[in-house]
């Protein structure tokens, strides 16, 4: 079956005039029992098909096509100037609250959407409980921007009540028991710091959802609420410390880690397609051993580097600025990182980005995993965090040269550092919660992620400053060193280094203007770690200022707190396997489970932080929790009835199909999905949530790991052409096992034959 539609120009590689697009004939991908009746001997020979040829086979949006397809900067000004608004006016969110300025607005908004190909408009929110199931991690209704008149005519409309507000059903969503049928009220208010953007042909308004209470619902309420307390308390500090800054921003800078996998035999896995990792699986002769497959040049003979320029374009009409791209440690593991800014729009942006990856690698013949592990006996993926705040007026307050540069304030810095190491020492319960997404249990302390143990890197050049500092030594202000690094030959010219090595074990390091929370996962949306960050910093900030407004120097203040805190610095190799242990000693938080680490939100410090900021209240953080412990049990129930599935469908007939498989293990194999059965079971009749996640983590981590050895141990016996079951191999070495044509197509009329990944 074939579906007509129009394939996007070749800029560059074809005359001018042979430019124009022309509908031309595009395979569709294979459906699932297609895809199962034409599997190859070698399943993924054929994964790079046809819908390749959709793609430019050198990407790369054009300069003018950047940004267009979002509302903000030169873009918004030329419509917003059509109704007399000035541009400035979105730089604040007071417009929100002019209901004549909010139409012009509106009207602006609606004619840059309209001229885009939108006819609908969409409130797009965060849930809670969206990570790994829910598709873009967002919520939305799509509503024709047409208005339909008596007479039969219509016309365009979309005006402020359109705009601002929206209402939806609250009690559908995961709450945490804070709605229900019978009070079921939510409500969406636009963010004004987001802009809104055009995806296909729906303009998209990136909004906030609360309880007809009041009470948030998303993610992205308390981020806004802790964003709020970071301006408050770091503006009020500031000034006591004669710096003037009207008010505080907290940026981040999301590095996105992904698998891309052949398409085809991602079809015969029911395990990556309802659970997004391999639930059994033998693993290949070859793994990441050799370090090969890291930062490896992009080979442009399989359909990885197309879908990798295609998310790249797509992401560049929407603003995006996802900077680099590159090949990770594991096989078929892939990286993108944008610039750094605004936490709440990066925030947006990163959700935008997983739905492009993973709708652009169905385009490519490909399948995109954003869970933390989807293969065993290789890394895993993470979504490194790296966390900044300034002050409105560009001040990086973690940046030591410019805060000296700019303010002669020798204290400011240390002040500042005191601040965010108190947050890390007494708050390193949130900092786990915050990362305890169901996969990530399998990353940390893995050799690949860092270990459970919340400590925080700060080089022994900084570390010895802050010691000296917290003393009471005259230090002076902080200037970070630099070193020389020469390359033994003359014609290399020697460089300038950070006098400081890098530590990639620490879950919290300081690289140099900003710290890296590289224990994310790679499928989070990223809104709790940094409302907790943001938090856990604006209370610091305000134990200092509360204390200078009552006499004390703020010196004395961050010295007082160094010397209580720094215990959580960890400058030593956190794969150690003695560290653990040595942090639990010397009071350092360390929780190995999420499930532990989730129940840390309602312990009384946490809540009496998060209500004396103003970013949840008990009810929020008991809700919140709720949320978390019911996602845990039920993604791991789901794993458990696949596996299940995966027994009886594939592996036990392949068993009893191979003259090498014996009745013993045929017997062994129905035991373990009977048995399976039973722990779902109990999963649901458990008394209570806590109780639930907890028999859920035992019997991933024991019962699911004995028979998922029993499947692998029947896998290496069974003969490939019997085994249903896409392998390691098959799945894990695109390059090995895909192909594109010899030859790229380079004008339109070879464009309209054979097209890419035919073989």
């Amino acid at each position: 079956a074939v579906s007509v539609t129009r394939a996007p120009c070749l800029r560059g590689a074809v005359p001018a005039r042979a430019r124009r697009c022309r509908p031309r004939a595009i395979a569709e991908v294979p459906q699932p029992s297609q895809a199962r009746q034409a599997m190859p001997p070698d399943r993924t020979t054929q994964s790079a098909k046809a819908v390749v040829g959709t793609m430019r086979p050198y990407g790369g949006a054009d300069l003018e096509s950047y940004g267009r397809a979002v509302f903000r900067g030169a873009v918004a000004a030329e419509y917003l100037q059509r109704y007399g608004v000035s541009p400035k006016v979105m730089s604040s969110p007071e417009w929100t609250g002019d209901e004549d300025l909010a139409n012009n607005i509106a009207s602006a908004m609606r004619d840059w959407a309209i001229d885009l190909g939108a006819t609908s408009y969409a409130h797009w929110f965060q849930p809670m409980g969206a990570g790994g199931v829910r598709h873009g991690q967002a919520a939305c209704v799509q509503t024709s921007m047409l208005s339909f008149a008596p007479d039969g005519t219509a016309s365009w409309e979309f005006d402020a009540d359109d705009l601002l507000t929206g209402e939806t059903d609250g009690s559908s969503y995961p709450n945490g028991g804070m709605r229900a049928t019978h009070t079921a009220g939510g409500y969406l208010a636009v963010d004004p710091i987001s802009p809104p953007f055009v995806l296909g042909d729906v303009m998209f308004i990136p909004a906030a959802f609360i309880a007809y209470t009041g009470q948030a619902l998303d993610e992205k309420t308390p981020l806004h609420r802790s964003c709020e307390a970071l301006s408050r308390e770091g503006s009020r500090l500031l000034s006591l410390m004669g710096v003037t800054a009207t008010g505080l921003v907290a940026n981040i800078g999301l590095e996105q880690e992904i698998f891309l996998v052949p398409r085809d035999a991602y079809y015969t896995r029911p395990d990556l397609q309802f659970v997004g990792r391999t639930l059994l699986g033998k693993a290949p002769a070859r793994g990441q051993e050799m370090s090969d497959h890291y930062m490896a040049p992009l080979t442009s003979s399989t359909a990885a580097l197309q879908c990798m320029q295609a998310i790249q374009e797509e992401c560049f009409k929407l603003g995006i600025p996802l900077k680099t791209r590159h090949r990770e440690v594991a096989p078929n593991q892939y990286e993108f990182a944008p610039l750094y800014g605004d936490c709440r729009v990066q925030t947006d942006q990163n959700l935008l980005v997983m739905q492009i990856i993973e709708e652009t690698a169905a385009k490519c013949g490909l399948a995109a995993l954003l869970h933390e592990k989807p293969f065993a006996g290789v890394n895993g993926s993470g979504k490194h965090d790296n966390w900044s705040f300034a002050t409105n007026e560009g001040l990086q307050l973690l940046n030591p040269k410019q805060v000296l540069k700019m303010t002669g304030n020798e204290d400011l810095f240390p002040v500042v550092m005191a601040a965010v190491v108190r947050g890390v020492d007494m708050y390193g319960d949130l900092m786990r919660l915050a990362i305890a997404s169901p996969g990530n249990d399998f990353r940390l302390g893995a050799m690949e992620a860092p270990p459970a143990v919340m400590s925080t890197y700060l080089g022994e050049s900084l570390t010895e400053y802050l010691e000296k500092y917290a003393a009471g030594e005259e230090v002076g202000g902080y200037a970070p060193a630099k070193a020389e690094l020469p390359f033994g030959v003359k014609s290399l010219h020697p460089m300038q280094i950070p006098a400081e090595d890098r530590n990639r074990t620490s879950p919290f390091p300081y690289g140099g203007n900003r710290f890296e929370f590289r224990a994310a996962g790679s499928s989070q949306n990223v809104s709790m770690i940094n409302t907790v960050l943001n938090t856990m910093t604006a209370e610091g900030m305000k134990v200092i200022a509360d204390r200078v407004e009552a006499g004390e120097e703020p010196r004395a203040v961050a010295q007082e707190l160094l010397k209580k805190h720094m215990k959580c610095v960890f400058n030593g190799d956190g794969y150690d396997p003695t560290w653990p242990d040595k942090a639990v000693e010397q009071g350092i938080w360390r929780i190995d489970t999420g499930v532990d680490a989730i129940a840390e939100l309602t312990s009384d410090k946490n809540i009496e932080l998060f209500e004396s900021m103003g970013v949840l209240s008990a009810e929020e953080c008991e809700a919140r929790k709720q949320v978390m412990l019911e996602h845990y049990t039920g993604l791991v129930e789901m794993e458990v009835l696949c596996l299940k599935d995966m027994i009886l469908q594939h592996v036990l007939p392949a068993c009893n199909a191979s003259n090498s498989c014996d009745k013993e293990t045929s017997e062994r194999l129905a035991s373990a999905a009977n048995m399976l059965v039973e722990k779902a079971l109990e999963l649901e009749e458990a008394p209570d949530v806590q109780t639930a996640a907890k028999l859920a983590h035992a019997l991933r981590f024991g019962s699911m790991e004995h028979v998922r050895t029993l499947c692998d141990e029947t896998e290496n016996s069974v003969k490939n052409e019997l085994w249903t079951l896409a392998t390691y191999k098959e799945l894990l070495f695109l390059d090995s096992h895909t192909h594109l044509l010899k030859e790229m197509p380079t004008s339109d009329s070879e464009m309209s034959g054979t097209p890419y990944g035919t073989p």
